[in-house]
């Protein structure tokens, strides 16, 4: 559920994984980028009539915020997407008194809406193909060499099209694993205030046990608004809002960013995926799970402020486990296995080709050798560092920065430009409040995990450490630090690298101790693992365009796509599972016990409540985490619901797409509207919505 949902396979869920075809997509299938879309082979399946003003107007709606999707609906800037993409927001604006992720926040007018602490809204207005200048700039090099160029013209790039303007966000994207590179530019919003949210017991109703399932009754939606100079932006390119529920089998559309897929990576690149990262990212989130739960136990508050983190590690939880499954299945990777052997057969029987790109999978399995005997270090001391710790990313950001602003321009890495430094001083301007205890959590498991898995007598474990324990030295560091202050994070980013080691500042002190070491470590990462793959990936994709053209979709990189489907439900081992829900089997649900009690305002109001109104409903399109909160659109282009999960199926879609079985969950526009009418009580969202 969440933006979490970066879902791969699950085959042990009832996957048929091993139908994937290893070329161009079936019907329903793939996450399609803008400029790619498949308008025909769209219009004839169906017998719409998409165009390219219907792709621009949907495009121009679709909204990215940080780690979710949402859309605009209204000439007002209001933004939709779901409750668990704002729940972060609904905390940082509750306190001890006022706990409004349990209550939900409905200001009674537009004055009373408030900005949530650090997020943005970036909107795409141009796409323009990079290829050429990016790959060219890797020519004749190797390693981390290799990597430097191509970030080097990838920031040229987008200076170059952004211009330092604060307004702007410009991204050069890498797709099909490095085979084709985008310049995606956006208009950017830094003011984005909570506009509505229900319940947090009404958008999570069912809790982890319905997750990944369905039926499902959960009004998991939230609305915020853009802002610009204190005013709401004028949004005249919006989504229309319809009130009224799907039909089955009615063509709909996901517009949305989803996060990460692994479809295209070699057989060697999952085994070691299944063999060394996910057993470990299994491991790490049931213990740090564990620990918050225990820590949520000690009081009231402590509940309160663990509800946002839980969730998303029980979520991260049930993914690592379906991706593990998979990964293990024989059929399934023996399908894998199948189609890399039928891809290079290919390319054996083109001469010219093979001589061009040379054997990359090959390269790719002495490369995963390699990065098996790097993997923890990296993981540990610089990849992962300091686990969910805001205070630490503060510490290590403001150090680095620092390093970097010292060196000229031209010889600094990648996102340390002038205009980069320049925006990361405003995130770090940004007013949000800091959990002491919770970070302390956080900074005694990752240096107790670093310990374990590196060893005591490992000389970088006891440069971290010193003689203290890892509890003793992560309360010493939270609780020493200024780093919580925006103002204080103001002045330390403006430091050089030796005010910085003056500054008094022990998270500071102890960052500065332990960066060479973490950046030696990427900087082995990258000449050894990340520079090399990338080469050997293009030249995958080179084959792969080669036996299969270019009418394909990449894997996903939280960059905008679109998804095409119907409202359909699914059988499975002999079980029909519909494809609504509706408002009354809430209450039939119900027991009274979490983590199916009806959220208060539900339980006061059900003699008002339309129980025929379809609640949630599901449709074949193929999405995956960063999808969360997405428009979910019909043929004409009007907005009729948010997707918000995936079925148990569905969490084969890092690696495949079963259309049979795969189906993505959605909150229909029919149910919020029913709850902002009868439930909430909200008629200015209703006005505004349009809806009478």
């Amino acid at each position: 559920m969440s933006s979490r949902f970066l879902v791969a396979a699950a085959s042990v869920l009832g996957l048929s994984l091993a139908a994937m075809p290893a070329a161009p997509a079936k019907a329903e299938e793939g996450m399609w980028t803008f400029d790619n879309f498949p308008i025909q082979t769209v219009n004839d399946l169906y017998g719409t009539r998409i165009d390219q003003a219907w792709l621009d107007k949907v495009r121009g709606a679709a909204v990215r915020i940080n780690g979710c999707s949402a859309s605009l609906v209204s000439g007002q800037g209001l933004v939709l997407t779901n409750h668990h993409c704002v729940i972060s927001c609904v905390n940082d604006l509750s306190d001890a008194q006022n706990d409004y992720v349990k209550n939900g926040w409905m200001p009674a007018t537009r004055e009373e809406e408030r900005q949530c602490p650090g997020q943005t809204a970036e909107i795409l207005t141009d796409i323009v193909d990079v290829t050429d200048r990016v790959l060219a700039a890797g020519e004749g090099l190797e390693g981390a060499a290799f990597v430097q160029a191509r970030g080097a013209v990838q920031q040229a790039i987008q200076t170059e099209n952004c211009n330092n303007d604060p307004k702007l966000t410009c991204q050069v994207i890498s797709f099909y694993r490095g085979g084709r590179y985008a310049l995606y530019k956006f208009r950017k919003y830094d003011d984005v205030r909570l506009a509505f949210a229900p319940e947090f017991q009404a958008a999570f109703f069912g809790g982890d046990p319905d997750n990944f399932n369905f039926p499902r009754y959960a009004l998991d939606a939230g609305f915020l608004r853009l802002y610009e100079n204190g005013r709401p932006v004028s949004t005249p390119n919006h989504l229309t809002w319809n009130a009224n529920a799907p039909t089955e089998g009615e063509p709909v559309f996901v517009a949305g960013n989803p996060g990460s897929t692994s479809r295209l990576l070699t057989v060697s690149q999952l085994e070691r995926l299944r063999d060394q990262t996910m057993p470990i990212n299994l491991i790490q989130s049931s213990e740090l799970r564990g620990r918050l739960q225990q820590y949520s136990f000690t009081s009231e508050e402590a509940g309160r402020i663990s509800v946002d983190p839980i969730f998303g590690l029980e979520n991260s939880f049930k993914v690592f486990y379906g991706q593990e499954q998979t990964l293990t299945d024989a059929a399934f990777m023996a399908t894998k296995r199948e189609q890399e052997a039928e891809l290079r057969a290919r390319v054996a029987a083109d001469p010219a080709l093979a001589q061009r790109i040379g054997d990359p999978w090959g390269d790719l399995t002495r490369i995963e050798a390699q990065a098996a005997d790097l993997f923890l270090p990296y993981r540990q001391l610089e990849a992962s560092a300091g686990q969910r710790s805001a205070l630490y990313g503060f510490a290590r950001t403001i150090v680095r920065a620092s390093k970097e602003r010292a060196k000229p321009v031209a010889e600094r890495r990648a996102g340390y430009s002038d205009a980069d430094l320049a925006t990361l001083g405003r995130r770090l301007a940004t007013v949000a409040p800091i959990e002491t205890d919770l970070e302390q959590i956080y900074l005694t498991f990752w240096l107790s995990k670093t310990r374990e898995y590196l060893t005591v007598d490992n000389a970088d474990v006891q440069r971290l450490l010193g003689r203290e324990s890892p509890e003793a030295l992560a309360s010493r560091l939270v609780e020493g630090t200024r780093l919580a202050d925006p103002a204080r994070r103001a002045e330390l980013l403006a430091m050089t690298p030796e005010q910085l080691a003056a500054s008094g500042d022990p998270l500071i002190e102890f960052v500065l101790r332990n960066d060479d070491v973490a950046q030696a470590v990427r900087a082995s990462w990258e000449a050894t693992v990340s520079g090399p793959t990338a080469r050997a990936a293009e030249k995958v994709a080179q084959a792969r365009f080669a036996a299969f053209g270019d009418n394909q979709y990449p894997d996903a990189t939280f960059s905008l796509r679109l998804s095409y489907g119907q409202v359909k439900g699914w059988t499975y081992r002999g079980t029909e599972v519909p494809a609504f829900t509706y408002m009354g089997g809430l209450y039939e649900r119900a027991t009274g016990s979490q983590p199916f009690l009806l959220a208060e305002q539900f339980a006061a109001r059900e003699a008002d409540v339309n129980k025929q109104t379809v609640y949630d409903f599901v449709s074949t399109n193929d999405i995956i985490g960063g999808n969360s909160g997405s428009p979910v659109i019909n043929a004409r282009g009007e907005v009729i619901g948010a997707a918000f999960d995936g079925n148990i199926h569905s969490l084969g879609g890092a690696f495949g797409y079963d259309g049979e079985l795969n189906r993505t969950v959605t909150v229909s526009t029919a149910a919020i509207t029913e709850a902002l009418r009868n439930v909430y009580r909200q008629p200015r969202l209703l006005e505004e919505l349009g809806v009478e």
